[in-house]
């Protein structure tokens, strides 16, 4: 493990910004340690880079932590501008309180933070706009004509509107501002920052900043030593973090005013043993039930299936710097077996399972000044198939908590949709004045739509074979992005993106149930940043 004793101090990174991508990069490389174990902000993102240590980007300005007055320190964040357009449907994930519909589509962040005595102030908003160009979209199933295709009727439902309304709108979000107070590693903050929980690249199970923000309190431990009082053995590194919020619903969901707000709980825990240097494992639970304020004991875990639904993850990640390589795992389960845990898991182990494994590698050259990324993940949110004997189900829905895992209607973890499958390949160049990186990527929003059609044998047999058997939602996605640095403080980003839909209706509007339906889908997208 590298020793870091000389250091460079930077303020804290927004989640999946390109300079912190970068960092993570160099934590590959062993020029750097991340911060966190498991529970990720943008206040829990420092990042310290020894002096000794040269990476591509050491003369670019990747954020400046100011001196305002004595013990008063200040970051200013931006401006920073992002565009993309979308020509056919829409396409984009893990932007906020961005929808990127079809058309144009714009957000612009900025903000600035202040540090005193253990203080941290972060007002840091994130202003959307989408045009929101009409296309075709499948009956609703909600009071929303825009609302999602299924769930509800089948006592289960998602706030995940197919479309916006039918105009282009303005979005303000308080995006990553909070107030926080830190005492050496304890911390308590109460803000809008995005969490993202577990090591995956593209799609955490529990958590990511795909939706708007909300609202929330924490409290907890931020990643520090664990050392086992009386004998002075260190045991590794810990976090903890506790927190509690509150979810919207959506203008396109139902009409019943009453149910517009769900309480968030959470707790994520990491642990680094100390006898295996890059061994982490993580765990984490969530819980939602209606806003009230007896529901509050929620925030501890307990059972009652009469009002909640729970949902856990856990899994390990293992970081090998010597050899730039890291491999990583998160398993997700929603739903309790019946009877007990051992004989309920005995009986059927892969009930309400998903699933996140990814890896990622450095590739260097031999002139040091530049190197690769290579980053692959594999996910699965599908039904678990013991369903097929009980109710139309998936992982996002719920029966009592009818919006689901959304917040303002977008899924507030996995951003690809409600139940399908990911696959995701890229390969990322870093040299001195920017970046450059291809990425494949092949995907099924929701094959539990069609699954559901065979919940308890009640589709008939033609419709097996012929309505459902071939029309799989699909999506092929294959872009190239470009990152210059043309002045040190100024970043300038693009990406084309082509998006490959098949049968993007399933199987409504087909005259041939047979063939297969296909849009073409180009996404354009620009970004222009400024470090002050």
């Amino acid at each position: 493990m590298a020793v870091f004793t000389t250091q460079v101090s930077h303020a804290q990174e927004a989640l999946l910004s390109e300079v912190e991508q970068y960092y993570d990069s160099l934590s590959l490389q062993g020029l750097t340690q991340r911060p966190y174990l498991n529970f990720r902000t943008l206040s829990d993102s420092t990042w310290n880079i020894g002096r000794e240590f040269e990476h591509p980007w050491q003369k670019n300005n990747l954020g400046t932590r100011r001196k305002a007055a004595d013990n008063v320190f200040m970051r200013i964040y931006g401006p920073e501008l992002f565009t993309s357009f979308n020509t056919k449907a829409p396409y984009g994930q893990n932007d906020g309180s961005l929808w990127q519909g079809r058309g144009f589509n714009s957000s612009i962040t900025g903000g600035i933070r202040f540090e005193t005595r253990g203080l941290e102030l972060t007002y840091k908003p994130q202003l959307t706009f989408s045009q929101n160009l009409p296309f075709v979209i499948l009956p609703s199933n909600y009071d929303s004509e825009y609302g999602y295709i299924w769930g509800y009727a089948h006592n289960v439902g998602v706030d995940a509107p197919q479309r916006f309304g039918d105009k282009h709108f303005f979005t303000y979000d308080w995006g990553d501002s909070e107030v926080r107070y830190t005492w050496k590693t304890f911390t308590a903050g109460f803000g809008n920052q995005a969490v993202w929980l577990g090591p995956a690249y593209l799609n955490p199970i529990l958590h990511s900043n795909n939706a708007p923000s909300y609202p929330k309190f924490d409290i907890g431990m931020r990643k520090q030593p664990v050392t086992i009082p009386g004998i002075g053995w260190y045991a590794g590194d810990m976090e903890f973090r506790l927190w509690t919020g509150r979810l919207n619903e959506s203008d396109y969901f139902d009409n019943d005013n009453s149910n517009n707000h769900t309480m968030f709980n959470g707790l994520a825990f990491g642990y680094a043993p100390s006898f295996s240097p890059g061994l982490t494992f993580f765990f984490n639970r969530v819980c939602l039930v209606p806003w009230k304020t007896e529901n509050f004991k929620y925030i501890f875990p307990q059972y009652d299936n009469t009002v909640e639904d729970q949902k856990m993850s856990f899994g390990i990640s293992y970081l090998l710097p010597e050899a730039g390589f890291e491999v990583y795992g998160e398993l997700g389960s929603d739903d309790f077996v019946s009877g007990s845990i051992f004989d309920g898991y005995t009986r059927y182990l892969l009930h309400t399972l998903a699933y996140t494994v990814g890896a990622k590698k450095i590739v260097k050259t031999s002139s040091g000044e530049t190197y690769g990324e290579l980053i692959f993940e594999w996910n699965n949110m599908e039904m678990s198939q013991d369903f097929q004997f009980q109710w139309p189900y998936s992982f996002y829905f719920h029966h009592q908590i009818i919006h689901g895992y959304t917040n303002k209607g977008q899924l507030i973890a996995n951003g690809i949709g409600v139940g399908g499958n990911s696959q995701f390949l890229g390969f990322k160049r870093y040299y001195p004045k920017g970046s450059a990186s291809v990425f494949v990527q092949r995907n099924n929003p929701d094959n539990n739509f069609l699954y559901s059609k065979a919940v308890e044998a009640s589709a008939t047999k033609d419709d097996l074979n012929n309505k459902y058997v071939q029309n799989w939602k699909a999506n092929f996605i294959a872009g190239v992005d470009s990152l210059f640095f043309p002045v040190s403080n100024l970043i300038i980003g693009g990406e084309i993106t082509y998006n490959y839909i098949m049968n993007p209706f399933y199987y409504y509007y087909k005259d041939d149930p047979w063939k297969d339906e296909k849009q073409h889908n180009f996404s354009l997208r620009f970004s222009v940043k400024y470090q002050f």
